[in-house]
């Protein structure tokens, strides 16, 4: 196949020109392996930001060295120039005078162009206006930029390059590049206050044999050593308890998940969750839990107590609502499946209330849950933990003892999403048994998100697995409430795009 010719515009053309000079005169910069910094561009503003003109000007300097991307430059007369350069965290402006630097090197300076990165060393000063400056001594280009930067004002104007270009995006959006360290730090956050509770980070295996753990499509690709089907995770639930049956008694994950689903401003196919599950302990201990996992987080990115987001108010400080989903039901359309009924019962109620019902959603569980999703999710605004799912929609979680239809399974919900699905873990494995029995039976009737019958499992269960709870957070949906991020595109560095034309 013929490799179409590369066309350029104009400004691209120039810029290879500006760089064949350079080569030409034996400055070539790709050619420049390491730069020595002393500083980063947040420490200079920092150190020296509260000094005055007049007390850098007297101060007894060393001569620091930078490097950054050229974000802004503006000549002052024919023999000086004031840039502005970016790092990682932060930006600084510099000012660079021929007399200092030397002509030939202040014209090659003239040459540069924004996005080209450059070192520089030289000392602290004030200008006029009182702006930290460093007056450059010397510089040098380390990249030649051979593409131009979108306008500074208007940034990248098509959303769907925003997310393609993301590379692009984070150089010229110092808010963008904020919400990457923010999710980073939230991440960290996370996992030193699990290790802090002795709970063990591990890693488990990404291709499954069968798949399980979530109601959830999966993918599917060949395994060609051995010949077989595989399918990526779509939730690492079952391996994590398998450790907790092995003899640890605390373990999480974080990590990718994929799920072979619909594409919005809340769902992508791959997306980073994280599991826990600890023994010995229940779905209350896991309330508490995760409200302080969502506390110390929102603390540690210097968040208020109180955020906004979508419009509304959060308060991240109070303790969060418990509601049985029973009761929301009733609360909002007045229907008490407290009662007892039949199938039949509560498939006049759906069809009364025009719920759609699927062949394989056909018990009085699946039509509960399918009330609560169409009437009471969108209704929920402050941070509520929803209980008491139906046993025919929580095929892992413990059976309640009070009332048997239902199991000891929470979900998290604020503003109508979901954040948290956690239960008391069902570990008798009789029962799993015939629960994944009913998964089975489901998938025949057409449900493509059931889980597939997992012997190993039951096997690892009946060598008694304790007590125990377990949690999965969507590390993607925290990270978009906590820096106020309408799209889950937003937190992600390269989310799932459709291919281009």
């Amino acid at each position: 196949m013929a490799i179409e010719e590369r066309k350029f515009t104009e400004q691209e053309q120039i810029r290879r020109e500006k760089y064949q000079k350079l080569v030409v005169k034996g400055k070539d910069p790709y050619k420049i392996s390491k730069y020595e910094k002393s500083a980063s561009l947040t420490f200079l503003n920092k150190q020296f930001g509260n000094y005055t003109k007049e007390e850098l000007a007297n101060l007894d300097q060393e001569c620091i060295s930078v490097a950054g991307r050229i974000k802004l430059y503006r000549e002052a007369g024919k023999k000086a120039a004031f840039v502005n350069i970016d790092d990682q965290d932060g930006s600084i402006q510099l000012y660079v005078r021929m007399d200092e630097i030397g002509e030939i090197l202040f014209e090659d300076f003239r040459e540069l162009d924004l996005g080209d990165i450059i070192g520089v060393k030289g000392i602290m000063m004030k200008t006029d206006h009182g702006e930290l400056t460093v007056r450059v001594k010397e510089y040098t280009l380390l990249s030649k930029a051979l593409r131009p930067l979108p306008d500074k004002h208007a940034g990248i104007q098509d959303i769907e390059e925003k997310y393609r270009r993301r590379y692009v995006d984070l150089i010229t959006n110092h808010d963008v590049r904020q919400t990457f360290l923010k999710r980073s730090k939230i991440i960290r956050t996370i996992q030193n206050f699990l290790d802090s509770k002795g709970y063990i980070e591990v890693e488990t295996p990404i291709l499954h044999a069968v798949k399980g753990g979530a109601a959830a499509k999966p993918f599917i690709t060949h395994y060609n050593a051995l010949d077989t089907d595989v399918y990526l995770r779509i939730a690492t639930e079952l391996h994590l308890k398998r450790l907790i049956v092995g003899g640890f008694e605390g373990v999480y994950e974080i990590g990718r998940i994929f799920r072979n689903e619909g594409m919005s401003t809340r769902h992508n196919p791959e997306f980073t969750s994280i599991e826990l599950y600890v023994a010995y302990e229940d779905m209350n201990f896991l309330m508490g839990l995760t409200e302080e996992i969502f506390k110390i987080c929102n603390e540690a990115i210097g968040n208020p107590n109180v955020i906004s987001y979508g419009g509304h108010q959060i308060d991240l400080f109070k303790p969060f609502n418990r509601l049985h989903m029973v009761d929301g039901v009733k609360n909002i359309t007045g229907v008490d499946f407290w009662k007892q009924m039949t199938v039949e019962q509560a498939l006049a109620l759906a069809k009364e209330h025009n719920v759609h019902v699927e062949k394989h959603q056909e018990t009085v569980g699946h039509i509960i849950n399918l009330f609560y999703e169409e009437f009471v999710e969108s209704t929920i605004i402050e941070p509520t933990f929803v209980y008491g799912h139906p046993k025919e929609i929580s095929p892992l979680s413990k059976t309640n003892l009070n009332d048997s239809r239902f199991t000891d399974r929470f979900e998290l919900f604020i503003l109508g999403r979901e954040y948290a699905n956690a239960f008391s873990e069902l570990n008798d494995p009789i029962d799993q048994y015939e629960r994944f029995k009913s998964q089975i039976e489901e998938e025949a009737a057409g449900n493509d998100e059931a889980n597939d019958m997992d012997l190993d499992f039951i096997e690892a269960l009946e060598h008694a697995m304790p007590p125990t709870a377990g949690i999965g957070i969507g590390i993607d949906r925290l990270v978009m409430l906590l820096t106020n991020s309408e799209s889950i595109k937003d937190v992600l560095l390269f989310p799932q795009m459709k291919p281009k034309e």
